[in-house]
């Protein structure tokens, strides 16, 4: 998007909030054994061809049902679609299609795309889905990724790491350096792992001692000005992988990569979900606060960006009754909420707000409504009783927070030794920083291979990098049930009983 353009949106953006949910999406299927999908899979092997391609899809179906994302695009893949009926087919596109997205597979999701050239008939919100599918993997497979001529085909044995040990983002960094530390004593791969004190040193200082450790590659800085500073340069002295992302539109810096947890991402991951959910006019609440600004702003961004509408804005003071800022929200008028041009609501809250939402819209006659929310409404532990009034609420998180909804289950996560450690010593406040730290170690490992972090598949989401250096995250998606996360159907996979 053109900065002027965003310059717009965000004026018209901070016009329309005004200071002051329960959701049914798709139906849901109870989760299916793992097996039943093994079977159907053995079963495939022995059925010709026409049958095999029906039954594999099932089984893919059930997979993905399942939160088992490649074992489902595994067997999405073997699928001949050629021999499906047209109505197998465009179910068989939107699930492909889905799974490759989230799999960052571009190239996958061009051949699910195919069907549109075959014109099968479909309705115009799947259609749309996967013409938005196809205008990202174009736009994936333009250009190659930053390069890094100096660690080319090198292998990466000195890392430093230039965190602040004092200050206000200490804790924050002393619980990714922690992370790193049992990381490493677990993996180690040969890796010799140094730390300095970047609250003791200027940028420039850092990178004269970090070269005259000898260091391959420098973790850091985490604050997100300094990281602007850099991203500004031309180049940096050593391939660095900063902790945090500037404020630049684009990252201009030769050998500087940038990696963080960022909300604004989930913001537009959420917009990306509820269009391709089907909804077309949207509520939005957030804190009145620049958290609450940047992050309303980014879904604002690219809510309309996808040929959306933001129908309310509002940005509420977390100390303020829940109610007021539903009343504005829903359009409530006495008792009830006007909803003739809402379709939804995204909601920025913590946990303690985001609790009182759903019943608040309940009280208003609007149980129905579908809320989308990020990671931040969930605290990481089982709380049944308190979050039973999330229930039905749709939201992201990383796979270590919510292994069972994202892949199924906890042996199944990435790093799962290191998971298992720093589960039992940390407390789940934390988890989110401690896998942080964990994929910072790793993409610091791989840079010598840059293709080796194109859908990387990381304790804090799936990685993908830009080609100006920047490093993204897919996230997967959950809703609450009976308190508790469980995993949600990809959009469209259901075909006629949608």
């Amino acid at each position: 998007m053109k900065p002027s353009l965003r310059g717009l949106l965000a004026t018209a953006f901070m016009a329309l909030l005004i200071t002051g949910c329960a959701m049914q999406p798709p139906s849901v299927v109870d989760r299916v054994p793992e097996q039943d999908a093994n079977r159907l899979l053995s079963q495939a092997e022995q059925e010709p061809p026409e049958q095999a391609s029906k039954t594999r899809l099932e089984a893919a179906d059930i997979l993905a049902r399942q939160g088992q994302r490649e074992s489902a695009f595994d067997a999405a893949d073997a699928v001949d679609e050629s021999m499906l009926s047209e109505t197998e087919r465009v179910r068989w596109a939107m699930l492909y299609s889905e799974l490759a997205r989230g799999l960052n597979n571009p190239r996958a999701v061009l051949r699910a795309t195919q069907v549109l050239d075959d014109e099968l008939p479909m309705p115009a919100n799947q259609q749309q889905t996967l013409e938005e599918h196809q205008q990202w993997a174009q736009h994936a497979l333009q250009g190659e990724p930053a390069s890094l001529p100096a660690l080319e085909g090198v292998d990466i044995r000195r890392i430093v790491v230039a965190l602040p040990e004092s200050g206000p983002l200490s804790s924050v960094a002393e619980t990714i350096t922690t992370a790193m530390r049992r990381h490493h004593e677990i993996r180690g791969n040969g890796v010799q792992l140094s730390f300095l004190d970047a609250s003791q040193y200027s940028l420039n200082d850092i990178y004269q001692r970090a070269e005259q450790m000898n260091a391959q590659v420098l973790i850091g800085p985490i604050d997100k000005e300094q990281v602007t500073q850099l991203e500004q340069r031309d180049s940096v002295p050593l391939p660095t992988l900063a902790l945090n992302y500037g404020n630049s539109t684009n990252n201009q810096a030769e050998q500087l990569l940038q990696y963080g947890l960022s909300a604004e991402d989930e913001a537009r991951q959420a917009a990306r979900r509820a269009h391709q959910d089907g909804h077309r006019q949207m509520s939005l609440m957030v804190p009145d606060n620049d958290w609450g600004r940047r992050v309303g702003e980014a879904f604002w961004n690219e809510w309309q960006g996808l040929g959306g509408e933001v129908t309310n804005a509002v940005r509420y003071n977390p100390s303020s009754p829940v109610a007021n800022t539903v009343r504005t929200a829903l359009n409530v008028s006495g008792d009830r909420a006007r909803l003739g041009n809402i379709d939804a609501l995204f909601m920025l809250a913590l946990p303690d707000y985001a609790r009182q939402v759903p019943p608040t819209l309940d009280y208003y006659y609007a149980p129905n409504l579908p809320i989308y929310a990020t990671s931040h409404l969930h605290e990481g532990r089982r709380q049944t009783r308190l979050d039973q009034d999330l229930n039905d609420v749709m939201f992201m998180d990383i796979p270590w927070q919510i292994p069972d909804a994202a892949v199924g289950g906890e042996e199944a996560l990435p790093f799962y030794t290191t998971y298992q450690r720093l589960r039992d010593e940390s407390a789940p406040s934390m988890f989110r920083l401690m896998a942080m730290g964990v994929d910072a170690y790793e993409i610091a490992t791989r840079l010598s291979d840059l293709s080796a972090l194109d859908g990387m598949n990381g304790s804090t989401g799936m990685l993908y990098l830009s080609n100006d250096g920047r490093i993204y995250r897919e996230l997967p998606w959950a809703k609450f049930q009976n308190g508790i996360p469980a995993p949600i159907l990809t959009p469209g996979l259901l075909g006629n009983d949608e």
